[in-house]
């Protein structure tokens, strides 16, 4: 999967075809008609309420796919950095989630000779140790 373009209507409609997922029970569960769903599938984006139903419907976590692109594609901000230490009452979250999809990405990249695994852990932020470790497991 490639998470610097995301269409999650796309992904929405690949997940309802791979389970299987009966049309009628999608309309019943969003009381919404068939067209309406069907149009949800073209959407680039949708309203987090209703990404939180099809992520109930579906049992997967179509979050996690915008999260895959904030690791990926967004260096940590200077702003976060210097006020590390500051109280907020907001939840913090480490930026080192590394599911599966993440680290076969990473890896291709390296196998491919697209990037070096000197460039991935500079452009990507992680650690060499855990580079390795991944290289050791999954290849």
């Amino acid at each position: 999967m490639i998470f610097k373009n995301i269409h999650i209507g796309k992904i929405i409609l690949e997940c309802v075809h791979t389970k299987e997922m009966d049309i009628t029970r999608i309309c019943n569960f969003f009381n919404r008609t068939s067209s309406e769903i069907e149009q949800m599938y073209e959407y680039k984006s949708l309203e987090s309420d209703i990404l939180l139903k099809w992520s109930k419907l579906l049992e997967y976590d179509f979050f996690r796919i915008y999260s895959q692109h904030l690791i990926l594609y967004s260096p940590p901000s200077r702003e976060y950095i210097k006020n590390k230490d500051r109280q907020s009452s907001l939840p913090q979250f480490k930026k080192n989630l590394y599911t599966k999809e993440m680290i076969e990405f990473l890896l291709e990249l390296i196998n491919s000779g697209q990037k070096t695994k000197k460039q991935v852990v500079e452009e990507y932020k992680i650690p060499k140790t855990t580079l390795y470790k991944w290289l050791d497991k999954y290849n």
